[in-house]
């Protein structure tokens, strides 16, 4: 907190912007609603004004409260409310030039503080989205890095065996002769006929 040796006594700093508005203590008494005895003691460092009192010079003398709290040694110097204080006893500006530069300056520390937090939201959500993102990718390639199983017998790495590497040559060489095995039994068949036809034909003659 700051203290009296840190910063000007307050009454010289309203007596001050009191008298850069070249205002007479009667009319800054009656615009501030106090009494003029009173404004002239606190003027004169006889006594300490209260908050709300304080707010309500401020307010006549048109200048931001923070900076009327920071010089009374109610605030302390954060915040940018030292500049606000600066910008307010600063003897080379008038009053119209004080109330624009502390506008200006609140309106781009606010405009600053908005943006802030956009981009800490944009930046979140973004995060978000990606990790959304990555999560369907990989659930969506997962299963192309599963190989085939083998459709027959495989070696313990995983590859088909002779067997089957015989029987995949043998196809793509061509369709495999028909067996034979039954042209004998044919054969044996029309012999047991030709007998069977000859036997007959003797008995009849």
């Amino acid at each position: 907190m700051a203290t009296s040796k840190d910063l000007p006594d307050v009454g010289g700093f309203i007596r001050d912007l009191r008298r850069n508005a070249k205002i007479s203590l009667r009319q800054l008494a009656e615009q501030a609603g106090v009494s003029n005895p009173y404004l002239s003691q606190i003027e004169r460092g006889l006594r300490k004004p209260s908050a709300e009192v304080l707010q309500q010079l401020a307010s006549a003398l048109r200048v931001s409260t923070p900076a009327m709290y920071l010089r009374a040694g109610l605030l302390d110097d954060k915040e940018g409310q030292g500049v606000l204080a600066a910008i307010a006893v600063d003897p080379e500006l008038t009053m119209a030039q004080k109330q624009s530069l502390t506008q200006i300056y609140e309106t781009f520390r606010r405009e600053n503080a908005r943006l802030a937090e956009a981009t800490e939201a944009a930046t979140t959500t973004e995060a978000a989205a990606t990790a959304e993102t990555t999560g369907t990718a990989t659930a969506t390639e997962a299963p192309a890095t599963v190989a085939p199983a083998a459709t027959g017998p495989v070696t313990p790495e995983g590859t088909p065996t002779e067997a089957v590497l015989e029987s995949v040559a043998v196809t793509e060489a061509g369709g495999a002769p028909a067996p034979t095995t039954a042209a004998p039994e044919q054969t044996a068949a029309r012999r047991a006929a030709r007998k069977a036809a000859g036997a007959a034909e003797e008995e009849q003659s």
